[in-house]
């Protein structure tokens, strides 16, 4: 596998991580309460759910040893939703 060829399926597994963070950072805007102060920026936001997301998906890959499984899945949307909640301070609702 050339250099080329590994960087495309390094994107690829990232890939859901990255949309998932870019959806919930900017959907988070819309979802918190209307005079809450905004903690940290959305692409500051952006950026913990990815690295959450991507520590996920390389929890599954470790642990099933291939990656693609749908509970890996199932645990990435769990992760970030709950990284998410915590960054807009949801207990506090």
């Amino acid at each position: 596998m050339g250099a080329l060829n590994a960087f495309n399926h390094l994107l690829n597994f990232v890939a859901p991580a990255a949309a998932l963070a870019l959806s919930l950072a900017l959907a988070g805007r819309f979802m918190r309460r209307p005079r809450a102060a905004v903690a940290l920026p959305w692409w500051w936001q952006a950026g913990v759910i990815f690295i959450v997301g991507v520590a996920t998906l390389l929890a599954g890959l470790m642990l099933w040893g291939r990656d693609g499984k749908m509970l890996t899945y199932a645990a990435l949307v769990l992760a970030c939703a709950s990284c998410q909640w915590l960054l807009l301070r949801g207990w506090k609702a």
